[in-house]
């Protein structure tokens, strides 16, 4: 192995990155309280949207390699004012998400170890918690890596045990819900409440090209990203089959699902409760993983575009070691100041977590609808580019996989804005508006973004005339 490789990120530690990424522990039980279903709507999800979704990803992240990612894709298609808002919006959803995910460590944190720790109690854990993140990110790729590697297989772990013992379970005490052929086909009903969830849960299989410089060949991305999918599909399904022989649909909670499913696997005596603790604590490791993850992958796009002059400039400070410190650091500020917010107003909304995780998903995939129509028009204007990996088929099937995917997308937006979207007339405007005005605001603050990098531009451009 040459200098030049060794350390360096091969098929698996990629796959890993990426497994940690995409593979969500904290919304199984989100997807599993939908009911049989659900298992339906996993399978036709696969099909029609994440094996295409994996295909453009490989081609993209191949033909394409840098630092930007998704960035880089978009203003190779369009032009740097799109470019400059892919990743506005890629890069400050996490620090909009990070609250939602430690909001939801500290309360599954108090469930095992602190029922009775106070409010503030589980802010000052998510601050902690933001600001220990943004550290493991800052100190080198090398110990994010790491971090990302353990954080997936806890993941693999969890879930596969969910899915192990809901079977075990079943055969002692019998299967809590009912699963038919029929109860396990998707209905539309249940579409509208469970298609925004699981879109969100498959989401990130490109966050690794952000990643490129790391990996000893860029070829390897396609043979990475088929392989986390495959793990992906099969834990997912894997999972939700277990949490749904274990335990009747109506009893399925959100926050504290997840340890009460192991609560009922594992039972109350001795060794149950320590299996309870040891499997909760390793559901706790996964959501710092991810948040490490994602803040890793979104901060270098970000620091990339500031670099060009596309986000301000204290977006691109980079350590001496190649971490991008500024983008890191603003993410923590950003994510501090919602969860705080938060505080301030938790008691008189209990359903304020799920508007931050709506608010921020709807942010997180608007870039999203903008990856798919710049992968077809590559195609069709720099078709003679070498491409390591091509999409098989022709330009009617590139076309048919990027609609396809680009409308999956967007009808994940408008359903987590308007859940009630097959009839607005029964809208519930207390939560709508909120998430409604939010995803505004982050519009509006892109374009002022936006007129800062014209401005740059146009100053760089005097200058060099």
């Amino acid at each position: 192995m040459s200098n030049e490789t060794q350390g360096k990120m091969g098929v698996m530690s990629i796959a890993l990155f990426t497994l940690c990424a995409v593979l969500v522990v904290d919304t199984l039980t989100a997807s599993a309280s939908i009911g049989v279903s659900s298992i339906g709507w996993w399978v036709v999800m696969l099909i029609i949207f994440v094996i295409p979704y994996g295909f453009i990803t490989s081609e993209l992240s191949t033909a394409y390699p840098g630092d930007g990612g998704i960035y880089d894709w978009v203003k190779e298609a369009f032009n740097f004012k799109w470019a400059v808002r892919t990743t506005w919006f890629y890069w400050i959803n996490v620090g909009l998400w990070m609250p939602a995910v430690y909001i939801m460590f500290a309360g599954m944190f108090a469930e095992l170890f602190m029922p009775d720790l106070s409010l503030w109690g589980q802010i000052a854990i998510c601050i902690v918690l933001t600001w220990f993140t943004v550290w493991i990110c800052n100190v080198s790729a090398d110990i994010g890596v790491w971090v990302t590697n353990i954080g997936a297989i806890l993941k693999i772990l969890v879930i596969g045990t969910l899915g192990v013992g809901g079977f075990v379970y079943a055969m002692k005490h019998g299967v809590a819900n009912e699963f038919t052929f029929s109860a396990m086909m998707p209905t539309l009903d249940s579409a509208v409440a469970f298609l925004p969830a699981i879109v969100f849960n498959l989401m990130g299989f490109e966050l690794v090209a952000t990643m490129t410089k790391e990996m000893k060949d860029v070829r390897d991305m396609p043979k990475a990203v088929f392989l986390s999918i495959g793990i992906t599909a099969f834990l997912y399904i894997f999972g939700t089959v277990g949490i749904l022989m274990a335990l009747p649909v109506e009893s399925i909670g959100l926050v504290a699902g997840l340890i009460d499913t192991f609560k009922t696997l594992f039972g109350n005596g001795p060794f149950g409760t320590a299996m309870v603790y040891f499997f909760g604590i390793c559901a706790l490791l996964t959501l710092i993983g991810n948040m490490v993850s994602w803040t890793m992958g979104s901060s270098r796009a970000a620091a990339e575009a500031a670099q060009e002059g596309e986000l301000p400039a204290p977006v691109a400070k980079m350590s001496d070691k190649g971490s991008p410190v500024g983008a890191n650091n603003i993410t923590g500020a950003v994510s501090t100041v919602v969860i705080l917010s938060y505080a301030l107003f938790a008691q008189g909304n209990d359903d304020l977590f799920w508007s931050i995780f709506a608010f921020s998903s709807c942010i997180f995939l608007l870039p999203y609808l903008f990856m798919f129509p710049a992968y077809l028009k590559l195609r069709v204007v720099d078709g003679e580019r070498e491409r390591p990996f091509k999409v098989p088929g022709g330009l009617g099937a590139q076309v048919v996989m990027s609609t396809v995917c680009f409308l999956v997308i967007l009808q994940a937006v408008v359903l987590f804005i308007f859940p009630e979207a097959l009839d607005l007339t029964v809208a519930d405007w207390s939560y709508t508006a909120p998430v409604l005005i939010g995803v505004i605001v982050m519009i509006l603050m892109g374009e002022w973004i936006l007129l800062g990098a014209l401005k740059r531009k146009n100053q760089q451009l005097e200058q060099e005339s």
